[in-house]
């Protein structure tokens, strides 16, 4: 089986290759090669790993790593929600014409070639006023350009799928804490900025007030949720390709409370409040709790508690600590 993943040098396409790799298969085939691809060229973790890098807006390159046929695509690759925001040309350019590509690069290889496609989608498609719980039918109306660019990606995977070009699931990821690693430019990179720093011993900036409510998920949890996307039955979504992944209804303050029970007072006055209007506005755009049946039905399954995604990301900076 070969696999692509687009967008492999970010920290959840990292931990996918290390995960297909430790397992050696996917849906009961042996993994043979894994084409990792990004904007930076990534890290080689293996023999059965071959890297490259390029701009995913380019036809040409996508088009030759399509021209591989790849059984199982993870198209993961986008430009975050605070930049996608910030700049609007850049991020229709890679969010959006980057996945139209990819589609029409896999749609020209013909109809003896159809891969399972696993779309990296994002809560931001929904958009206030929000239900108590957003269930699987609520009403698509992102509020930023970022989730807007998600959405249509989400239609496109459908009409592709419906067409036989794909076998198309998209999943639509919470915000996974805790990141390791820099910050990045999203505008949800606070919510791990204020558990990562601390635990490092470093001050954390907090631009929302401590009421402002969010849905999140580990990052193994993410990768759980690629790998059983890639895996599952497609036959009983029907039309309806994308789903809402489980995950955890968290305030800013319980987040802060489950740091103080985990790494004491000490960790928690290290979180520096500064209030910042433009990302308060886009956060107050986003949901903040799910009912994610149909994931949930479909065999998805989430964190059980915040204070173990605390308690994971430790113990992943162990095990990083020990093999450097």
């Amino acid at each position: 089986m070969r696999i692509l993943i687009l967008g492999a040098g970010g920290m959840i396409g990292r931990k996918l290759t290390e995960a297909l790799l430790a397992q050696g298969s996917l849906g009961g085939r042996s993994v043979t090669a894994i084409d990792a691809f990004d904007v930076v060229e990534p890290a080689a973790a293996s023999d059965l790993v071959e890297t490259s890098a390029g701009d995913i807006s380019d036809p040409a390159t996508i088009s030759a790593l399509v021209a591989k046929r790849p059984d199982v695509i993870f198209h993961l690759a986008a430009i975050v929600s605070g930049e996608a925001e910030a700049d609007f040309e850049k991020g229709y350019r890679v969010n959006l014409d980057g996945t139209r590509d990819l589609l029409e690069a896999i749609r020209k290889q013909g109809e003896a070639y159809c891969p399972r496609l696993v779309f990296t989608s994002s809560i931001a498609v929904f958009g206030a006023p929000f239900e108590e719980a957003i269930s699987d039918t609520f009403l698509q109306a992102p509020l930023t350009s970022y989730g807007t660019q998600k959405a249509i990606g989400e239609l496109l995977l459908a009409d592709y799928t419906r067409k036989g070009f794909v076998d198309g699931v998209g999943i639509r990821l919470p915000t996974i804490v805790v990141r390791p690693g820099k910050p990045n430019k999203a505008a949800s990179g606070f919510f791990s900025g204020i558990i990562r720093e601390p635990l490092s011993g470093l001050e954390a900036v907090l631009p929302v007030s401590d009421d402002v409510r969010h849905w999140v998920a580990s990052p193994a949890a993410a990768v759980g949720f690629l790998i059983h996307a890639a895996t599952m039955d497609t036959s009983a979504l029907g039309p309806r390709r994308s789903l809402t992944m489980p995950g955890l209804s968290v305030t800013v303050g319980e987040m802060v409370e489950a740091l103080r029970e985990v790494a004491g007072d000490e960790a928690v006055a290290l979180i520096r409040r500064a209030p910042d209007e433009t990302i308060a506005k886009i956060v107050a755009g986003w949901p903040r709790n799910f009912a994610a049946d149909r994931a949930s039905e479909a065999g998805f399954a989430a964190d059980a508690d915040f204070t173990s995604i605390i308690r994971a990301h430790i113990a992943d900076l162990a095990e990083e600590g020990q093999r450097s």
